[in-house]
């Protein structure tokens, strides 16, 4: 049996030479100077050959040891060519049933229902924070272990404090891990799993209590809000933004995104797409918002300056792209309110607590502005009422009630 120095010195040949090692192995030695490894043998009488491999990639030792193995195999009863077929195969399936090509194949077929700023902070999260750790590895082969260990990271960056980067990055890694769940459930519907690895972690990745967003409630204190974004002295747009924050209460994605497509002036109607999936609710909702007369006024100059765009609040870069997400917030620090104060969510706060305490509107009224999901008589299904006539009332009694406040005409919810 030739040894690696030996095999090292042989001369190229002028036609293809076979030089056996024993067992069926065979060295195939070639004019282009190729030192080629097969293995002879015998499956249901017919003599086949099998490739494993070529030297020196693979010395003699490992030859060797490839061949005993196939031997084995055919002690077994099984034929290592197929067999090795039957890798091959698993191997390219393995390939294409990784986590992120099956993490990918579930939000394609899920971004439909969702609308467009969701979908990319889901995709984003998760090349971001995912696909990184878990994303080579074939889905079929990842445990609870495996996937505790990679959102851990994520979880266990924010452990250190529970300020608001800590809250932050608690919060990420339990959405994470909500879309890890997703994705190792459609993989189990199309039988590449058997079962859910993060079925058994729940516990690792807790909802946190709430952090609420800085409201201003008190009445005297929304007027003196009020005044100061009347007086807002910077973009006329950001202005408009701030002033129709207040009357519809919405979340602050939901007004930038908002697009003159959606707005009819005349029927007195703005709708934006939810930002925020209702859980009960799988497809995106275009939530209507009855206009008061305030609003309409506010929309019509607006109009003048960006109708001719898509969005109702454009960058003041582009009016290809809508306002960014900080204009209003940082108007609002411009105005002199804290962040312990006011943010550009907590209008909608605002308007939840004067609209039930002081104007006394019907809570699912409420609720249904605020697109939260409203109980039907039993607590429990999604209610789809649009209450549409009681919200017109109320969006229009809210808006004469902020005009009272900011012009002194009321204190303590009643008309002096």
């Amino acid at each position: 049996m030739l040894t690696d120095l030996a095999i090292r010195k042989l001369k190229t040949p002028e036609k293809p030479t076979k030089i056996y090692m024993g067992k069926g192995l065979f060295l195939l030695h070639t004019p282009a100077g190729g030192k080629l490894w097969r293995f002879k043998y015998r499956y249901a009488g017919k003599e086949k050959v099998l490739a494993i491999g070529t030297y020196p990639q693979k010395m003699v030792k490992k030859a060797c040891d490839d061949r005993d193995a196939a031997r084995k195999l055919l002690d077994a009863g099984i034929d290592p060519g197929q067999e090795r077929k039957i890798e091959k195969t698993a191997a390219i399936r393995s390939a294409l049933n990784t986590f992120e090509a099956v993490g990918r194949l579930w939000f394609e077929g899920n971004r439909s229902n969702w609308v467009e700023s969701h979908a990319k902070k889901i995709i984003s999260q998760l090349e971001r924070d995912v696909f990184p750790y878990l994303g080579k590895r074939p889905i079929a082969d990842i445990t609870p272990a495996d996937v505790l260990e990679a959102l851990g990271k994520i979880r266990d960056r924010g452990d250190e404090s529970l300020g608001h980067k800590g809250r932050g990055l608690h919060e990420t890694a339990r959405r994470a891990f909500g879309n890890c769940g997703m994705i190792f459930r459609f993989a189990v519907k199309k039988n590449l799993i058997k079962s859910d690895p993060t079925r058994d972690l729940k516990g690792d990745f807790p909802k946190m209590a709430p952090k609420h967003f800085a409201a201003i409630t008190n009445p005297e204190e929304i007027g003196q809000l009020m005044r100061a974004i009347e007086g807002y002295n910077g973009s006329m747009i950001v202005r408009a933004a701030l002033k129709l924050s207040a009357l519809f209460f919405a979340r602050p994605g939901e007004i930038r995104h908002s697009r003159w497509e959606h707005v009819d002036l005349d029927a007195g109607v703005f709708q934006f797409w939810v930002s925020k999936r209702v859980k009960s609710r799988d497809e995106p909702i275009l939530h209507v918002v009855p206009l008061c007369h305030q609003a309409i006024a506010i929309l019509r100059e607006l109009h003048n300056f960006t109708g001719a765009g898509e969005y109702v609040f454009p960058s003041a870069r582009s009016f290809a792209r809508p306002m960014s997400n900080n204009a209003v917030l940082a108007a609002i620090r411009a105005m002199g309110f804290g962040k312990e104060t006011m943010t550009a969510h907590g209008f909608r706060a605002m308007a939840l607590t004067r609209l039930r305490e002081t104007l006394k509107v019907p809570v699912e009224v409420v609720e249904k502005q605020l697109t939260h999901a409203v109980p039907d008589m039993n607590g429990t299904a999604y209610n789809r009422t649009q209450f549409l006539d009681d919200r017109r009332r109320m969006m229009q009694e809210w808006a004469d009630y902020l005009d009272g406040l900011k012009n002194g005409n009321i204190r303590l919810g009643k008309v002096a």
